[in-house]
């Protein structure tokens, strides 16, 4: 079977930089079909960083279509998340993007390019800009990329632009089955609502300890003013007992006290019933 475009574009695509020109013109001259040959040598040459991403995305594919597909998750789930959780996820995704443009300019000097600061700065914002939009991911997916892309980039609209040898085909696209999507959204949805109630659990159990103390309190409060009842009671018992005692102790001080004054009249009364007899008397 004759080869197809895309695949004499990806093999192109990945050789030496120095040799890519050379390398085309070959490959053009040594096919007979002459309107393949053609769209050969219209092939650009890509850029340093464009190269190194697809030297990356042919000898790496596993690791960068999982990190893809993780992306494209990434942006489903966003759109759930809080703002603490989308800071996170945002660190979470330059950690991201920092490993794999570091082994991608790793893998770019095994095979002998010399890789500056500004073209990993290059090769870092292509794969961000792959995590961000659908159709960037499809081109650095494909292992054709003609150029460095942007994270804050458009590239719905040409993809020629972006690759050589065609567009990006269906089956160069880093993606989840669908049902695989689901299950993933609704373990999410589980853990989440999984959260809420662990959270309403705990608030529930704070809740239900705050009461346990309160009526410990209370029976404790209760307990206590009881006894004390039970102490004045008595006390007021002992009261009453010793009130009516007094009572009786002071009507008979009453008593006496009538009684001695009563005597007391009568003595006054015999004294001066005496002094009368005296002063009758005539003296000696």
């Amino acid at each position: 079977m004759a080869p197809r475009l895309t695949d004499i574009a990806r093999e192109l695509y990945s050789v030496p930089l120095p040799e890519f020109v050379s390398a085309r013109n070959a490959r053009a001259a040594g096919t007979s079909d002459l309107e393949l040959a053609a769209q050969i040598r219209t092939m650009k040459k890509p850029s340093v960083a464009a190269w190194i991403v697809n030297v990356f995305a042919q000898e790496r594919a596993s690791q960068l279509e999982e990190a893809l597909q993780l992306a494209g998750e990434l942006r489903e789930a966003q759109e759930d998340l809080d703002a603490r959780a989308l800071a996170q996820l945002g660190r979470d995704r330059r950690a991201l993007t920092n490993r794999l443009a570091e082994a991608a300019a790793e893998l770019a000097e095994t095979r002998g390019e010399r890789v500056t600061a500004s073209t990993r700065g290059a090769v870092q914002q292509t794969i961000a800009a792959a995590f961000f939009d659908p159709a960037a991911a499809a081109a650095v997916a494909s292992g054709r990329l003609l150029r460095e892309l942007e994270p804050s980039g458009d590239y719905e609209g040409d993809p020629d632009a972006l690759v050589g040898g065609g567009p990006p085909e269906a089956s160069e696209v880093a993606a989840a089955p669908r049902d695989e999507v689901k299950v993933r959204r609704e373990r999410r949805e589980a853990e989440r609502a999984l959260r809420a109630a662990e959270q309403s659990r705990e608030r529930a159990v704070r809740d239900a300890a705050s009461a346990d103390r309160s009526l410990r309190a209370a029976t404790l409060r209760v307990e206590e003013l009881d006894r004390r009842e039970r102490e004045l009671d008595a006390e007021l018992v002992a009261v009453r007992r010793d009130a009516t005692r007094a009572r009786t102790s002071l009507e008979e001080a009453h008593a006496e006290q009538e009684s001695r004054a009563r005597a007391v009249d009568d003595a006054e009364e015999a004294v001066a019933h005496a002094r009368r007899g005296v002063e009758d008397r005539p003296a000696d």
